[in-house]
């Protein structure tokens, strides 16, 4: 690590993503780094086809899945996509027209993403709030529509409406977060696993910073 870096733009020239990187390094915070701390990059060796690796925290997918998000990555590329501040009012934006909090939205986008519209994971979670397809289906369920996960605004609107759901379906915020990272039925089932807590402890540090 050097001055200046964040893991935003560590996650971006290695193509993976902030929660890759946060999870890998067991980072508490994903808005706190050091000048000299060293980094384990997920999926730096076993690259699948170059864009997107094949192993994420600890866990190898499988080929139609790594193959499914290389091709969502290599879209991503070749499109015009907003710049990362522009994502991060667009959650600002959507969370609000949802009733959800807009500090909640925004500490979940950085983390999975760091606002990145281009961020893929071998899991083929997909834009900047990294939705799978099956959340997407679900989502566009109770969005009445057919949503493009590889549309900005439809990328969004998924993630914020599974927010929404989450917290209004528990009573406590962390619940929701882990909800959105571990999945509703495995938080009622199981409680947390323990890459979770991490995970939710780092989102509720973001949140206070987006305030």
């Amino acid at each position: 690590m050097k001055a200046g870096d964040t893991l935003s733009a560590i996650a971006q020239r290695h193509g993976t993503t902030v929660a890759a990187l946060a999870r890998t390094n067991n980072l508490a915070n994903a808005s706190t780094i050091f000048v000299g701390q060293r980094l384990t990059v997920p999926g730096a060796t076993g690259q699948a086809t170059g864009l997107v690796g094949d192993t994420f925290a600890g866990r190898t997918y499988a080929r139609d899945i790594v193959d499914a998000a290389n091709r969502n990555k290599a879209t991503l590329l070749a499109r015009s996509v907003p710049s990362r501040d522009a994502m991060q009012a667009l959650v600002i934006r959507t969370a609000r027209k949802y009733g959800v909090d807009p500090a909640l939205a925004q500490a979940v986008s950085y983390q999975e993403s760091g606002f990145d519209m281009r961020a893929v994971s071998p899991a083929n979670a997909v834009g900047v709030m990294q939705v799978i397809p099956t959340s997407g289906d679900w989502a566009s369920d109770m969005a009445g529509r057919r949503l493009d996960l590889l549309d900005p605004e439809d990328n969004v609107t998924a993630g914020i409406l599974i927010l929404r759901y989450l917290t209004r379906s528990f009573s406590k915020v962390d619940d929701a977060i882990a909800g959105y990272y571990q999945g509703a039925a495995a938080v009622r089932d199981h409680g947390y696993h323990s890459d979770t807590v991490g995970y939710v402890a780092s989102v509720k540090a973001l949140m206070a910073r987006f305030r």
